[in-house]
């Protein structure tokens, strides 16, 4: 079945949830509606059969004590002064004696009869129910009630229940239809704002009601999105531009070098350092497209497949272990305070990249003399590790800025580096949902990692792993 031609707001999911519970709630109101009107039925009719009964029982007795007579003016009395019920007495031959009752039932029992319209009123036709019995030489009683009450009851819940259900599903349509308007409003907003980042509008966001329904959450979390695809969008612009800068000196640098080695390597033994030094910049080079390109990789998430249990406290062990000696040829004291035992999950090629960039960065930016402390400590389900040292330390609105590519701080333009090492640490802390800051240690700089804490039965280690730390590599 089609619904192309309807409007919009009466094609919506909203729109037919609510016809469906409308439906729904009708028929329930039909068998509710229907159960009531039996039960009240049935209690009016035995309230009617009881009160016939009674009266019956009572004039039989009447006419046992005090005879035919009696019994005739006493109808006449109740028949006169008190209408409640209606009576018919007849002799053997079916002649009436008293009563108001149009006929007599030809049987004995419960029946019910009906008077034939008559003028002035032809119109006017009265239902009783009626119990007639045998008394005694051939006479026989009747007691009716009017049916007219009940069968009014009957019309007059009928008619409510129709007004009732009438109303119920009107109101139901036209609050499925003031939803579905509702409704289609949110969608266009959402539609309106991937139309304007289709066009390229990536500041475009959906607008929050703050209603906090579902609709509100999900534009909330889409919003998300949108400001993590503008990120990587911006991102990917702004390495572009930072690889054409940073390319530019080293490689205007690597050519003047090359220029001269032509020139002076037949002539003098310098052509031979002209050479080296043209290496060493090639070298860079090389170094800044390799960092950038394992960003690249760790930031696709291609590395998840990797995650695995591990003992990080034996991981950073082992990595203070392989800077000791590098520390302490600069002249700086590495300490270590590393609780036992903690594990997490995490890719231990990633892991071991991410502490050794940290510790590397650290010696490398703070004077001789300095104390740098790597610590690992647990709070309740998260590990808390952190590098820190007592050195210069980084001023508080560049603390965000040094996970950047390509950032950095103006008297570190001096220090060999491509200025990727943090920016790989910060890839490596996403990949593994790892909270990760830098903050001042007054003085010096604290960076702070947060781990999930694992705890496995038993802890699976690699027997066949080998640490790949070279202290002496050229640093990122």
């Amino acid at each position: 079945m089609s619904f192309g031609h309807l409007p919009r707001a009466l094609r919506t999911a909203s729109f037919r949830l609510a016809i469906f519970y409308a439906l729904l709630f009708a028929g329930s109101a039909l068998i509710l509606g229907s159960i009531v009107y039996w039960t009240v039925q049935t209690s009016l009719k035995r309230q009617m059969d009881e009160r016939i009964n009674a009266e019956i029982e009572l004039l039989r007795q009447e006419f046992r004590s005090e005879g035919l007579q009696e019994l005739i003016r006493e109808i006449g009395e109740r028949a006169a002064y008190f209408p409640v019920l209606d009576y018919l007495v007849v002799d053997d031959k079916g002649n009436r004696l008293a009563g108001n009752l149009p006929y007599m039932p030809s049987a004995s029992g419960w029946t019910d009869i009906e008077t034939e319209p008559r003028a002035p009123n032809p119109d006017a036709e009265r239902s009783f129910h009626v119990r007639s019995v045998y008394l005694a030489d051939g006479i026989r009683l009747a007691v009716g009630d009017d049916l007219e009450p009940l069968e009014a009851i009957e019309r007059a819940f009928l008619e409510a229940l129709g007004i009732a259900l009438l109303a119920f599903l009107v109101l139901s349509l036209t609050g499925g239809f003031v939803l579905s308007m509702g409704f289609l409003r949110q969608v266009d907003d959402i539609t309106h704002t991937a139309e304007a980042i289709i066009r390229g509008e990536l500041t475009s966001r959906i607008p929050l009601r703050e209603t906090n329904d579902n609709f509100d959450r999900l534009s909330r979390t889409l919003n998300r999105m949108l400001d993590r695809i503008q990120d990587l969008m911006e991102s990917l612009s702004q390495v572009s531009n930072d690889i054409a800068h940073a390319l530019r000196t080293p490689l205007g640098r690597l050519r003047h070098k090359l220029e001269t080695a032509r020139l002076q390597i037949r002539s003098s033994p310098q052509g031979l350092a002209a050479v080296d030094a043209a290496i060493e910049e090639t070298d860079t080079i090389l170094d800044t497209f390799s960092a950038l390109l394992r960003i690249a990789q760790i930031e696709a998430g291609t590395r998840k497949a990797g995650l695995k249990p591990l003992d990080l406290s034996a991981l950073f062990e082992r990595v203070i272990e392989a800077y000791a000696a590098a520390a302490e040829e600069e002249g700086k004291t590495l300490k270590a305070n590393v609780e036992t035992g903690l594990s997490a999950v995490g890719d231990r090629e990633l892991l071991v990249e991410m502490a050794a960039n940290l510790l590397d960065n650290a010696i490398r930016h703070t004077p001789a003399g300095a104390d740098i402390e790597l610590s690992l400590v647990r709070k309740g389900k998260k590990l808390i590790a952190s590098i820190a040292d007592n050195g210069p330390g980084i001023p508080a609105e560049d603390r965000e800025r040094v996970f950047r590519r390509f950032y950095r701080l103006e008297r570190s333009a001096s220090i060999p580096g491509t200025g990727l090492g943090l920016a790989l640490v910060a890839a490596v802390a996403e990949l593994h949902g790892i909270e990760l800051g830098a903050e001042d240690n007054a003085p010096g700089l604290r960076i702070r990692m947060i781990f999930d804490a694992f705890e496995p039965d038993e802890l699976r280690t690699s027997t066949g792993y080998v640490m790949a730390i070279n202290p002496g590599a050229r640093p990122l």
